[in-house]
């Protein structure tokens, strides 16, 4: 075809187009301008819906004036706009995280290009007096337009809007339009975003029909006085022609403020006492913009964002960004996100706390930071700017600082770059949200990104600029970061934080972590630990976890009923990265995950802290924190409070309503009873006082946990009964120990009882295990490497001593043993005693002595393989939900009961889950009575579950995971935590399985009930 070779081109990124302007619907009048759709406006024609559609592998197979061929689309197929092709059978999908889906050439693309020709007709019922322009909120890469058979233009920057009027192109009635998308162009290389690579007309499609004369583009200044207590609003407008414009401002309430003409292209007005913007309490004034039969309402919040002394300020306080990194994603319409789409995502987000919203890395659809404003969250505005994968530039002679900034210091890219910051910064000026502006992500860093900073200040000094590329510091040039007013990481180590405020008395840039505690698959761990140093130094100004939602396909489900979701690999792309797309908060259909209930519990708004216990604990006094930044606490939450002891509830109440001013702690008293001789815990729980935008009042907004008194909480179920003296029994490699009560077989070669028996019911399928391994989660994805090299996942036992003898009426069994792989050497020692009594009961001490050489352990502890039918447990520890030593802050600790398939986490790609952290004892049992329980002299982790370790770590996905025929229970001395490491730092030595010397001391009760 004869193309003009634009989307190879640097100096040719748009042609036909209108000057970017800020986002807004004209209307013909108020009634429509006040409907939530935009689609009320008679001014807005939509061209969403069925297009034709003819997709080629090969853009050089295109006919020759395929935009001139009436006949073109005869027999083609359709497809519906907006939507990405891959979607639809065209092409396939392809995920990639660094590394380009085609060869580093920049600005050129491979020869085989494939495309996609979209076409359709559409009316005009009449032009006289009438401008039409034709917008296209989404294109991935690039697209070429024609009118009528007659070229309309070319753009690219696939995030961003692209308008062009197509007047002179129009006739009235009916209208035919061909759109040809290309899979890759230049712009390719500056959008190599960490996501599936999808195709096409994404966002949607429309045409605005509007008055000859009209405004073009305007921008609304709220300039508060220092004081806060005066407001002037000013708005500076671009017309198109000379119409005469008026202007209307309205309270939040709806009180008229005023009425003005703009003359000189402005307009001002003076708002006293203004109702200030923020998150907690987005107000918004209604502005109505009316000209030449047009009606524009814009939102308009009044606040002010600034750095002072090194601390973020918004109207004057400090505020705290707690947030998440949220891609345009779904697992069936994968970019192409409607409004109900992004209200669930963002309800879901009002759920767990979170505040704040970095568009990574791409300006999201127009309207979603209207839907910030109205809802309350904070945005950074990220321009549709990554240049990753220029990082696999082979020349290992360039320095790694070098490689990264290649584009960023190339100027070939200086007029891309810049206009991609421009269009963010341009559509999205008018919305209060917005109080950050982001120059990109990972591109490394360079004169280009001076450049689009230096235009951002100047253009909009009233936000503050962002951008985490400047950290890295290129050997062959200085950097200029004077534009930025942050100092920004992304997956900062804690030691990296205290070490960037370890100068005394200096005044720094705020630190904010624009990406942190990645949330792949069992995860994040470290999020209290972060918190905890996030709140030590007041220039901290928050963070964004890396990510919002797991990005996957749906592939419908398997023949059983289970969903199927494929990730990267999945669909035999070169190249790809595997499951590491699968690192949300949220699954793909938006269920949260426990890391969510983590962070949700981590960053709630409220804590509290004991401050002391008189009276013999009949009188508590406690602190509590208002951690909001705008909201008094009286106005917050209701404050309710349980004493419990294990099962039993002592006593309850609600606190009395108390002040506490934003970041203000206030004391409260409970007077008790007398209490319990056991472990005895104070529940407070924070539930909402008042409806909020997305959420209503009773919904809960976090808890604290206060140990009252220490102790065990260890009441079995159903004591044992004695039986008959104890009888040893020795034949070759086995020891029984029997009565008539029970029959126990232990295996001298392996260490551990091979069966055990009570009242003639089996308590073990298999022998049981000593267990130093776990199925690798997604944030073992690093130390796997070292535990594999160590042999930790094929650790055998091998029994040095045994033997076996009576302690008065009791049974005793002790071993000298060692965990050793193949090939290497020991990994511990261990000296094991076990002793029996007559009702049954194994007491177990276990003196281990480890490798200090080889790295930490996984886990420690035993697991034991029950029958199928012995799949309830009950517990008292950290749950309902899953719950690890670095991930039990969003659980309570308490009695819960859960059965063996309730238990299981489904992750999409299987990893260990389901543990339980803290626990005072455990019980499984069948529906038959038959149980055993498990106490230990410390808090133990357990979990039971369907699957065994090695069906975990063998299957790519959670549909083919097969249900082995036992219960496979874990008792753990020590789990490691979870951590963040799969793209966070290494997991924290406290979490990490590593003493050198240790003892595991308990009990194994069996029961019948």
């Amino acid at each position: 075809m004869n193309l003009k070779n634009y989307y190879e081109s640097t100096d040719t990124l748009h042609v036909g187009t209108q000057k970017t302007r800020s986002y807004y619907v004209p209307c013909a009048c108020m009634e429509e301008a006040v409907q939530e759709d935009r689609a009320a406006s008679s001014h807005l024609q939509q061209l969403n819906g069925d297009w034709n559609f003819v997709y080629y592998p090969n853009m050089h197979d295109l006919p020759d004036d395929l935009a001139a061929d009436s006949h073109f689309f005869d027999g083609a197929d359709t497809i519906p706009v907006p939507s990405v092709w891959q979607n639809h059978g065209y092409d396939r999908h392809q995920y990639t995280n660094v590394r380009y889906p085609f060869p580093c050439d920049p600005p050129y693309v491979p020869w085989e290009n494939p495309c996609g020709v979209y076409g359709r007709e559409f009316t005009v019922d009449s032009l006289e007096g009438r401008s039409v322009y034709l917008n296209f909120e989404g294109v991935d890469s690039c697209f070429y337009v024609w009118i009528n058979g007659q070229e309309a233009g070319y753009s690219q920057v696939s995030h961003s809007t692209s308008e062009f009027d197509i007047t002179p192109l129009l006739k009235e009635g009916t209208n035919c339009i061909t759109v040809l998308v290309l899979k890759w162009c230049d712009g390719s290389y500056l959008e190599d975003q960490d996501k599936f690579r999808m195709s096409g007309i994404f966002r949607d499609v429309y045409l605005l029909i509007r008055p000859k004369a009209h405004v073009r583009d305007y921008f609304v200044h709220t300039d508060l006085s220092d004081d806060f207590t005066s407001c002037k609003v000013r708005t500076d407008f671009e017309m198109e022609g000379e119409p005469e414009v008026v202007l209307r401002l309205s309270a939040p309430d709806g009180t008229l403020i005023g009425e003005t003409k703009v003359q000189n292209n402005s307009a001002e007005f003076v708002v006293e006492r203004p109702a200030l913007w923020n998150a907690e309490r987005p107000a918004l004034y209604e502005m109505v913009i009316e000209c030449a039969g047009e009606v524009i309402r814009q939102m308009v919040g009044i606040r002010r964002i600034e750095v002072k002394d090194g601390i973020v300020l918004l109207n004057g306080s400090p505020v705290r960004f707690r947030g998440v990194n949220r891609h345009d994603s779904d697992p069936v319409t994968g970019y192409t996100i409607s409004v109900e789409q992004a209200v669930r995502d963002l309800r879901v987000m009002k759920e767990h706390n979170v505040n704040a919203i970095r568009t990574s890395h791409y300006p999201n659809a127009p309207w979603f930071v209207q839907l910030c404003d109205r809802y309350g969250f904070y945005v950074i505005g990220e321009s549709d700017v990554e240049i990753h994968g220029v990082n696999a530039i082979f020349n290992r002679n360039v320095d790694p600082e070098d490689r990264y900034g290649a584009l960023a210091m190339d100027p070939r890219f200086s007029e891309a770059i810049l206009d991609r910051v421009e269009r963010n910064v341009l559509r999205d000026k008018n919305s209060a949200s917005v109080v950050i502006w982001s120059l990109g992500n990972e591109s490394g860093y360079g004169e280009n990104f001076e450049r689009a900073g230096r235009f951002v200040k100047e253009y909009d000094p009233s936000r503050l600029t962002h951008y985490e590329g400047a950290y890295h510091l290129p050997p062959s040039r200085e950097n200029d970061t004077s534009m930025l007013d942050l100092y920004s990481r992304m997956y900062a180590r804690i030691h990296d934080i205290e070490e960037y405020y370890a100068e005394e008395g200096a005044v720094k840039k705020p630190f904010i972590q624009c990406e942190y505690i990645h949330a792949m698959g069992n995860g994040p761990g470290d999020a209290e630990d972060y918190e905890q140093v996030f709140e030590k130094y007041p220039g901290v100004c928050g963070g964004f976890v890396w990510e919002f939602c797991d990005h996957a396909v749906d592939m419908g489900k398997t023949e059983d009923g289970r969903r199927k979701y494929f990730y990267g690999g999945d669909f035999g792309e070169f190249p790809h990265d595997g499951n590491f797309c699968m690192d949300g908060l949220v699954y793909p259909d938006r269920r949260p995950h426990t890391g969510f209930q983590e962070y949700k519990n981590v960053i709630r708004p409220i804590r509290a802290a004991l401050k002391e216990i008189q009276d013999g604990g009949r009188c508590v006094s406690l602190i509590l924190k208002n951690r909001t930044d705008y909201t008094d606490l009286k106005d917050l939450a209701v404050i309710r409070w349980e004493v419990s002891c294990g099962k039993e509830t002592v006593c309850f109440g609600t606190l009395p309503q108390m002040e506490a001013a934003p970041r203000q702690s206030v004391e409260a008293v409970l007077k008790l009873p007398e209490l319990p001789d056991k472990k005895t815990v104070l529940t407070l729980i924070y539930i909402q006082k008042e409806d909020g935008a997305l959420t209503g009042a009773g919904h809960v907004l976090g808890h604290d946990q206060i140990v009252l008194k220490e102790g065990k909480v260890c009441d079995s179920p159903a004591a044992a009964e004695s039986g008959s003296p104890v009888r040893i029994r020795e034949d070759g490699q086995r020891i029984t120990l029997e009565n008539d009560k029970f029959c126990y077989v232990f295996h001298k070669g392996r260490g551990v009882f091979e069966s055990l028996t009570y009242k003639n019911r089996r308590l073990l399928d298999r022998p049981m295990e000593y267990n130093i391994w776990r199925a690798p989660t997604d944030n073992d994805r690093n130390v796997r490497h070292e535990w594999e090299a160590a042999g930790y996942d094929r650790a055998m036992t091998k029994v040095y001593e045994s033997g076996a003898g009576m302690q008065g009426e009791d049974a005793v069994i002790t071993c000298r043993l060692a965990l050793l792989p193949v090939y290497l050497e020991r990994i511990l020692d261990m000296d094991a005693v076990y002793t029996v009594s007559a009702d049954g009961k194994i007491s177990f001490e276990l003196a281990c002595r480890k490798n200090m050489n080889m790295p930490f352990l996984p886990r420690f502890g035993l697991r034991l393989f029950l029958p199928g039918e012995m799949n309830a447990a009950e517990y008292f520890g950290y749950g309902p939900q899953e719950s690890y030593m670095d991930k039990h802050h969003g659980a309570l600790l308490g009695n819960y009961c859960v059965t063996a398939a309730a238990n299981h986490e489904d992750y999409i790609k299987p990893q260990e889950n389901g543990s339980h952290y803290g626990c005072d004892y455990v019980t499984v049992s069948s529906e038959s009575g038959v149980g055993l329980m498990i106490c230990t002299e410390k808090p133990f982790s357990f979990s039971i579950s369907e699957y065994t370790q090695e069906e975990l770590a063998a299957k790519a996905h959670n549909f083919e995971l097969e249900k082995c025929q036992s219960t496979v229970l874990c008792a753990d001395y020590f789990q490691s935590g979870v951590g963040s490491n799969s793209c966070g730092p290494r997991l924290a030595e406290q979490y990490q399985m590593n003493e050198e010397e240790f003892k595991y001391a308990g009990t194994l009760t069996p029961f019948m009930r």
